[in-house]
């Protein structure tokens, strides 16, 4: 059975970091292209990054030069490093595992940015 399960989400000020985590089981996400999502009370949610099992990354035009995707296969965890934090990144983010034509969600972890 696969389980994602996404963590390190809080309260910051603006300007502030925060490392999220995406742990996984009953799956090795270094085998499959993993994204990062989000989605802010009222909104759609919005990709935001992605690592493939090649170590390509790519990003959001409004997070690529704040936000780093990485990873740490031993652990088998996946990891999004927010630097520069800014109120209007405040929304719950989710990790996704792709593994086919569908994939896995994790739980999402609230992320809250205050001015």
């Amino acid at each position: 059975q696969v389980q994602i399960v996404d963590s390190g989400g809080g309260l910051v000020q603006s300007g502030g970091s925060l490392r999220l985590s995406c742990t996984a089981s009953g799956i090795i996400l270094s085998n499959h292209i993993i994204d990062w999502y989000r989605q802010a009370p009222g909104k759609q949610r919005e990709w935001v990054a992605e690592i493939t099992s090649g170590g390509l990354k790519t990003y959001l035009p409004s997070v690529r030069d704040r936000f780093t995707i990485s990873r740490d296969i031993t652990k088998n965890t996946l990891y999004l490093q927010m630097i520069s934090l800014k109120p209007e990144d405040t929304a719950t983010y989710y990790c996704y595992a792709r593994t086919g034509p569908g994939g896995y969600w994790g739980q999402g972890t609230q992320v809250t940015v205050s001015s």
